[in-house]
């Protein structure tokens, strides 16, 4: 469905964008800004193995199925990822107030001793790249992909407030950042009076609760593992079969006692959903983790619209999982963080 305004003596078309009574839109952190439980992601498939008309389709399926938050970064395929969404959305017609966008800055597109890290060179140069690949003016959550020990934390704390206060970015978040860089932006932001990050993209820890923080969790099906797909060998066009060099260490895990010991378990999961819960271990792996308390989002990796489509299923089993299945899952995966 579409609605169109006047721009002058033309009518823009806007696809228009429909809340999904199954999906949860809930806050990111402290903030208040809403994305949907379920998120779309383009590390190593958008603008990578999947280009072109696919990309159209996925991000159509995404949007006309309630998701309304994208992520991608600077690194992935080069910049193609970026370039890959900002095509789209323009071609879809899609309003910018709809969707919410987040990238992230650390790696680069290239090679030199400003290229890449947190610097407020590289945090300023980079956010103006994405915005132009992106064909956009503003990103809502900027993501330091990592963390960055050779620049002062109050360097990084006031670049990515710059992103804010210049209207580049709404919000800023961290990736893959330890509980006590989280503290200490926190600490550096409080002193200058200045925003500390609303997410993190990492595994959980108790630092999140203390300042409200949400995560936007990515992996959740562990590159496939958890789909069932590598338990007899790597099929030929999977991710670890296109990303072969990438996941190198991880196929060869796999070939090994303990990863042959994972894939007994994913069998055993695979059981489970299908004769107790009457559904597959891919919707049960992420209706599990969306109705983890700490979770903000799972950004979904999906090479077509059937993948999409096939995760988009989980939305019906999250309201059912219980502290019933919490037990089971834990007791086949036997794999619970200790508190500290």
């Amino acid at each position: 469905m579409t609605t169109s305004i006047e721009a002058g003596a033309a009518a823009v078309e806007y696809r228009e964008f429909k809340m999904n009574p199954k999906m949860e839109y809930r806050r990111l952190g402290p903030s208040g800004l809403r994305v949907s439980a379920l998120s779309l992601g383009g590390w190593l498939t958008i603008g990578g193995t999947v280009k072109g008309d696919p990309v159209r389709e996925i991000v159509q399926t995404a949007f006309d199925n309630g998701i309304n938050f994208i992520d991608v970064a600077e690194a992935y395929s080069g910049g193609n990822a970026e370039r890959e969404i900002g095509r789209v959305l323009k071609e879809l017609n899609i309003r910018r107030s709809d969707i919410v966008l987040s990238t992230k800055v650390f790696f680069g597109v290239r090679k030199g001793p400003n290229a890449t890290g947190l610097s407020r060179k590289h945090i300023f140069e980079g956010i103006h790249e994405s915005l132009e690949r992106l064909q956009t003016d503003y990103v809502d959550v900027y993501f330091a992909h990592r963390p960055d020990p050779t620049v002062p934390m109050e360097e990084i704390v006031r670049a990515f407030n710059w992103c804010i206060n210049s209207g580049k970015a709404l919000y800023w978040g961290t990736s893959e950042w330890s509980a006590r860089e989280i503290e200490e932006a926190f600490h550096v932001a409080d002193k200058l009076g200045l925003i500390g990050p609303i997410a993190e993209q990492a595994q959980h820890n108790p630092i999140y609760e203390k300042y409200g923080i949400k995560t936007t969790v990515w992996s959740c099906l562990a590159s496939g593992k958890l789909t069932g797909k590598y338990n007899d060998g790597i099929p030929p066009d999977s991710r670890f079969a296109n990303h072969s060099t990438f996941f190198k260490d991880t196929i060869a895990k796999l070939q090994s006692p303990e990863g042959q010991a994972e894939l007994a378990k994913v069998r055993q999961l695979t059981a489970y959903a299908q004769e107790e819960l009457g559904t597959g271990i891919v919707q049960l792996s992420l209706a599990y983790i969306a109705a983890m308390p700490q979770t903000g989002t799972i950004i979904l990796g999906v090479s077509s619209t059937q993948q999409l489509l096939e995760q988009l299923e989980a939305l019906d089993l999250i309201p059912r999982i219980d502290e019933n299945v919490r037990e089971k899952v834990e007791a086949i995966l036997q794999n619970k963080p200790e508190g500290p």
